[in-house]
């Protein structure tokens, strides 16, 4: 099993979201749609999981590709270390 999910992409998913809906961020980094997760997580030698998000309001977020964010579903710039 990898130790670290996949690198999905080295810049932040800019996303406009609906206050009040629930959305997948895939964890795993494998998903073909990105950042949304598509449930290619279940390849068996996969560790890595969603993350159930409701955005605070209504808007434009900036959302980790990288896989490595300390604060998912957020960017913290970690992309920046790969």
């Amino acid at each position: 099993m990898a130790d670290k999910p996949a690198i999905a992409g080295r810049e932040p998913a800019i996303v406009e979201v609906e206050e009040g809906a629930t959305y997948l961020w895939c964890g795993c980094g494998l998903s073909r749609g990105q950042p949304w997760c598509d449930r290619s997580h279940n390849a068996p030698d996969n560790n890595f999981w969603p993350i159930t998000w409701t955005p605070p309001k209504s808007g434009v977020f900036a959302l980790c590709m990288c896989k490595r964010t300390k604060n998912p579903p957020y960017c913290d710039g970690s992309h920046k270390e790969l």
